[in-house]
């Protein structure tokens, strides 16, 4: 995302932290309570008919659509097969190319951690000041020089990473917002990390919170550069945290790179957010109450629409459907059917339950696995160890056709 430094001695700006209020939507309007409710209803039926194996490998899918999402956001065109490659580091000659790759990688890294950490019940605060360094810390922690340095038509800055904003030379315009000056972020940090303490919030008011917080983390713009990713990642663990995350099986990048009427919407509705309060009946705070409550009933409904399209994808009849036509169009014979049903409902098969599934003799059976796994449809920890489903690219083109524009 282009960032266009200004002379900020033009621009008036209130400096206290209380800038970003209101901050939370007390007394949220019945819309906004009902899609709360639907959402926490569908999120968890999301993949629960999937086995627990089955439902890690998807999970390990989504990250790869997550990022490829967040980086068309950023107006990063990776392709899922360059997002592919570089998770086997294998990387692209060209250096523009090859730092969108380590980008991607970084990021797919840092979200299979937060779910690992998240999984182990250890996942912390999302919207504290050392979990948001943390983010943007990770994230650039193995990036090339060049992918720090922010450049300008009249001076170049260094990023550092994990550290907020505190020099003038770090003031920033994002489009018609000016951000809080450096000198400030700390102090509008410690008081975001404070509003939205998930600890602090009941069940419903954590998803309420959600959206709000995505918004108000933009707005205060901590870094100079990463808020977006770090900001959707944030958003991914806070819906973790409020019990609709679903093991990581749907992708909040998905829905605000689309929209809801078009690709337009994100950054429509993040500027609509941004609108100051519109007189006395529009809240108290500085900002629109109005306004953070269209947001919060969009990203709701965004959030709600892709649990929706992943449980239509990932529900079990359709997977076997679609195993069906992959056995077909990859040519294997029709015993892999059955095979790939008990893998994928059952998680992981041993490899000397292969003969007795599909009904072949010793040879046969063995070459007919050896095929699956070297295509890449099975895969296995170890050479003797049971197998289970995987999702490489060129079957994800068959089993999940709409889930990227292009593969």
């Amino acid at each position: 995302m282009h960032y266009d430094y200004k002379d900020r001695q033009r621009m008036p700006l209130i400096e206290t932290p209380s800038r970003i209020e209101p901050c939370l939507l007390d007394g949220a309007s019945p819309e906004i309570l009902d899609l709360v409710a639907e959402l926490s209803r569908t999120a968890a039926g999301l993949g629960h008919r999937l086995s627990s194996r089955s439902a890690e490998n998807l999970a390990d899918l989504v990250r790869v659509m997550n990022c490829y999402y967040s980086n068309l956001i950023e107006g990063h065109n990776t392709t899922p097969r360059e997002i592919e490659r570089a998770l086997g580091d294998r990387f692209e000659n060209a250096e523009d190319r090859r730092n969108l790759q380590l980008e991607a990688r970084a990021h797919i890294k840092l979200q299979r951690e937060i779910d690992r950490l998240y999984a182990a019940g250890e996942l912390s605060d999302p919207a504290s000041i050392e979990f948001i360094r943390w983010l943007h810390r990770s994230f650039y922690e193995d990036a090339p020089e060049a992918m720090l340095v922010i450049k300008t038509d009249t001076r170049e800055i260094r990023m550092r990473p994990g550290i907020f904003r505190e020099t003038a030379d770090e003031d920033v315009s994002v489009g018609r917002h000016v951000p809080p000056s450096s000198d400030c972020v700390a102090a509008f940090m410690d008081y975001f990390a404070d509003k939205y303490r998930m600890d602090k919030l009941g069940a419903g008011s954590r998803i309420i919170a959600l959206p709000a917080a995505h918004h108000r983390f933009n707005y205060i713009h901590p870094f100079a550069d990463g808020n977006g990713r770090v900001s959707r990642l944030m958003s991914h663990a806070m819906a973790l945290k409020a019990g609709i995350g679903a093991h990581g099986l749907w992708s909040i990048s998905r829905g605000l790179a689309r929209g809801l009427e078009s690709r337009g919407d994100y950054k429509r509705m993040m500027d609509h957010a941004d609108m100051p309060r519109q007189g006395d009946l529009d809240g108290r705070g500085n900002l629109s109450r109005r306004a953070l409550a269209d947001f919060t009933a969009w990203f709701l409904k965004i959030c709600l629409d892709q649990v929706a399209f992943m449980g239509r994808i990932f529900e079990l009849e359709t997977l076997i459907g679609r195993l069906r036509l992959y056995v077909e169009r990859r040519e294997f014979r029709p015993e892999a059917l059955p095979l790939l049903e008990q893998v994928l409902q059952r998680g992981e098969l041993p490899r000397g339950d292969v003969m007795r599934v599909t009904g072949l003799k010793e040879r046969a059976a063995r070459d007919l696995l050896a095929a699956l796994v070297t295509d890449g449809i099975l895969g296995s920890e170890t050479p003797k160890g049971s197998v289970s489903l995987r999702f490489p690219l060129h079957a994800v083109e068959i089993l999940f056709p709409s889930l990227f524009p292009e593969t």
